[in-house]
């Protein structure tokens, strides 16, 4: 390894997180969180990490990354892969820590950047661009510079359209150790972006770090956010904010318990079980609310079916749609080191794809599609 400061450390940021995907488990720092949440709850009995997850049928409909999937772009090894559908029709996916080279902490670090599949049919995504060209570059200006014994990165927390915007947030700083979070938008398809605003990384004592944007139609996106940090407990905070003031933090508006009511405008108060969470995904889809999302306990991606950004999630039934498994074991929804789990534009609750990542060891980091099947909703 050169000292070039572009390549990762070995010992850095991106080994971290694969080293708590393959424990499944890790110390729990606890956060103060809102008094008395889950009692507020009407018909609430039990938070929903003591329920017991239905299962779900899936399979893996192919690589989407990989050396022969997208080498040919100078990002043979990348991550997450958050899809969104471009005005234009194709669909982007934004991806996380990417390399060059044999493998993962090869030459040529980059994030986060885009890759593009020319067909938005669900039967034929295929990655056939990128944000560059032949050789995938980063979206907006990130060094990776070193920081306390890490490396900075820029890692997506999601990707949505509006319009013919495009919007992206990121969460900036050694990994799991954020410095803030910001925002950017595109009026091009995603090939260039600017800059709109941040975030501290403590707002809400930190539950404010990594968002995801459900676009209604009432005028409104709807938000929920975590910490970004899978050792960490955090609640699932819900903010709303205007489609048209996405860029302006005062705009924010939280969904809490206060004075014996839920109400906009109270102080934020948890709307689930706290737990340590992975990635987050909420999009408003088929009339109602899909929530998907990496469980740190038990390991497994879930996901919520709901009426409303309101609706009782201490309640609603959370159905386990990927599992993990050992290496060499995979089959159906079962996955080696899975993480992600967002959904794809065009999916329907009774045909659910969702981008699923994997790492287990320096070749095999990936964004792979798989569709799921038997959600209750």
């Amino acid at each position: 390894m050169t000292a070039d400061r572009h390549r990762p450390d070995p010992a850095g940021p991106p080994l971290g997180r694969r080293r708590l995907l393959t424990a499944g488990l890790g110390a729990v720092a606890g956060i103060a969180l809102g008094a008395g949440a889950l009692d507020a709850v009407a018909g609430s009995a039990a938070p929903a990490s003591g329920m017991h997850p239905d299962l779900v049928t899936g399979f893996k409909v192919k690589n989407l990354t990989g050396p022969a999937e997208t080498g040919g772009f100078a990002a043979p090894w990348t991550d997450l892969g958050i899809p969104a559908r471009c005005p234009d029709g194709s669909i982007l996916f934004v991806c996380g820590d990417t390399f060059d080279g044999s493998g993962v902490g090869g030459p040529n670090w980059r994030a986060p950047v885009g890759l593009r599949s020319s067909s938005a049919d669900l039967g034929s995504l295929t990655i056939d661009g990128a944000v560059g060209g032949s050789s995938a570059v980063g979206l907006v200006p990130e060094g990776h510079a070193p920081v306390g014994g890490g490396y900075t990165t820029a890692i997506p927390s999601d990707v949505f359209t509006v319009g013919d915007t495009m919007y992206l947030h990121l969460m900036r700083g050694v990994i799991y150790q954020t410095d803030h979070t910001d925002f950017w938008r595109s009026t091009d398809n995603g090939e260039t972006w600017e800059y709109l605003c941040q975030w501290p990384a403590e707002v809400y004592g930190g539950q404010f770090q990594q968002k995801t944007y459900a676009v209604a139609d009432d005028g409104y996106c709807y938000v929920l956010s975590t910490v970004f940090n899978r050792d960490v407990t955090s609640g699932l905070l819900l903010h709303r904010v205007p489609q048209d003031q996405l860029g302006v933090p005062g705009a924010y508006q939280p969904w809490g318990y206060a004075n014996g009511a839920w109400a906009w405008g109270n102080p934020p108060t948890t709307i689930t079980g706290a737990r340590r969470w992975g990635e987050i995904c909420f999009r408003a889809m088929g009339g109602q609310y899909s929530f998907s999302w990496l469980n740190m306990d038990a390991l497994g991606i879930r996901a919520q079916i709901f009426p409303l950004p309101t609706s009782n999630l201490f309640t609603t039934p959370e159905q386990t749609i990927i599992v993990p498994t050992s290496p060499g074991l995979e089959v159906g929804n079962l996955v080696a080191s899975p993480y992600g789990g967002f959904v794809i534009p065009g999916s329907t609750f009774d045909d659910y794809h969702v981008c699923v990542s994997q790492w287990y060891d320096n070749q095999n980091y990936r964004v792979m599609h798989y569709q799921i099947n038997g959600l209750s909703h």
